[in-house]
């Protein structure tokens, strides 16, 4: 028997931060656990000698120059982070998968020429080739939202999200094929 119970995800890619931060707001108004939310964007405004700074656990407050957007964020979701991604530049995340993106880093994981986001994204059961498109949305300015969980928040959750009319939306369920 599986004991497992946080083993699916949801991730939605949005065009802009705008449409990112709706799809946020109507997460939390539905009573979703944010602390099971992640988003996933770039920093335009951010100092390319940076070399990473995260904080797990405390709300973070305020995030330098990067506006009211990412201000607000930080306020809702657990945990905070700017990472250098090689291949993607500056990246700004937020909820839990900082911790997993940290982890990943320390334990020096490597799944096949991932990135330390694709190797956590992977970790959690997300194919190679959802990782990719990912990654490609994250090197045009996109935004990716990703709720983890139960089945049954994550179902909630990707019904609220199909409303928010995201650019691509997916169910993950991580097997336990390891």
């Amino acid at each position: 028997m599986n004991t497992h119970t946080s083993n699916t995800s949801i991730v939605a890619i949005y065009p802009s931060h705008t449409a990112a931060e709706a799809a946020i707001k109507e997460l939390q108004l539905s009573g979703f656990d944010m602390r099971k939310l992640s988003i996933i964007g770039r920093d335009y405004h951010t100092d390319e000698h940076v070399v990473g700074y995260y904080n797990i656990g405390d709300r973070m407050k305020v995030w330098g120059k990067t506006g009211a957007f990412w201000g607000g964020l930080w306020g809702l979701l657990f945990g905070s982070a700017l990472f250098w991604i090689p291949g993607l530049g500056p990246l700004l995340v937020a909820g839990p998968l900082v911790a997993w993106i940290v982890g990943a880093l320390e334990g020096a994981v490597v799944v096949g020429g991932l990135s330390a986001i694709g190797a956590c994204l992977y970790g959690l059961g997300i194919p190679k080739n959802s990782i990719l498109q990912y990654e490609t949305a994250l090197k045009v300015g996109k935004f990716v939202l990703l709720a983890h969980g139960p089945i049954s928040e994550t179902a909630q959750a990707k019904e609220i999200l199909n409303h928010t009319k995201p650019e691509a939306l997916e169910h993950h369920q991580k097997t336990d094929q390891e």
